[in-house]
């Protein structure tokens, strides 16, 4: 397997397609998830000539089960370790969920000027959990209760989470993938619980305002605002006014896993983006 070892002896896992002298697109995934999550998107945009890159999140995937480092910092220099292996400067960094934190923070602590242009799918930013600063949050019992499902039950939760809200298959007349959701599963069980549970703290209680403010790239923030996973108003409306030069594009009645149940539409809407300018 393709693995990258980083400055603290992790080894990360990823997926290099496509030509050498192509413009480059990098996904990160969601949680619990791997690069698998991206299927549609890297197809897609392999098969058009560019080269996409995606990396499986430490502890998640294919990549080393470490018991640490499940915090921003950390994947955000995971990220980096890659960009510098495959010498991939200079690429557009799409994340969707968890991801869209990572790609925040790695912008925020390694330099818009290793990336072209960013986007946001359902992203966690600016920040997840209810404060006195963040009354719109989710409150925190409900992260609470997420660690306690993966210490209690984790194969059941991940079968619980993609059967209902991450895909939107609870809402009325919702057509339910059997594949899709046991694929969830399936990248979800991959992992390491302790990555897993300490992810939940890291996605849900990381404060991404100042890395938003901070950013001066073209930022495309795409949400569902069915989102039942990371609220609409909470997070994508709040990020795409918060970058110096952000676009919001709202799917109606669109769920959390979008770049799945909507790969058509977030294909052509990426593509279109990476060819403006």
């Amino acid at each position: 397997m393709a693995t990258v070892t980083t400055k603290d002896g992790v080894e990360i896992f990823y997926k290099d397609w496509g030509p050498r002298d192509a413009k480059v697109i990098h996904f990160h995934h969601g949680w619990p998830l791997s690069s698998d999550d991206w299927d549609a998107q890297m197809m897609f945009f392999v098969n058009k000539g560019f080269r996409v890159v995606a990396h499986d999140r430490r502890g998640h995937g294919r990549s080393s089960q470490v018991w640490d480092g499940h915090d921003m910092d950390h994947y955000a220099d995971d990220v980096a370790a890659v960009v510098e292996k495959l010498g991939t400067q200079g690429a557009m960094h799409v994340g969707h969920s968890t991801g869209g934190g990572q790609v925040v923070r790695y912008i925020a602590r390694h330099g818009e000027g290793k990336v072209s242009k960013a986007v946001l799918i359902s992203a966690v930013p600016p920040l997840m959990v209810k404060t006195a600063s963040n009354p719109g949050g989710t409150p925190k019992e409900v992260f609470d209760n997420f660690q306690a499902q993966v210490a209690a039950n984790r194969a059941q939760f991940y079968y619980d989470v993609p059967a209902g809200p991450f895909y939107g298959y609870n809402r009325p007349g919702a057509k339910a993938s059997e594949g899709v959701i046991w694929n969830w599963w399936r990248q979800g069980m991959m992992g390491s619980a302790k990555a897993h549970y300490d992810g939940i703290v890291a996605f849900s209680q990381t404060d991404f305002t100042e890395d938003l403010k901070g950013i001066t790239i073209p930022v495309l923030v795409i949400h569902g605002d069915d989102d039942q996973v990371v609220p609409y108003e909470d997070s994508g409306v709040l990020s795409a006014k918060l970058v110096k030069n952000g676009k919001l594009l709202t799917y109606k009645g669109a769920p959390h896993g979008i770049p799945t149940t909507h790969a058509d539409q977030v294909n052509a809407d990426l593509l279109a983006f990476l060819q403006q300018g």
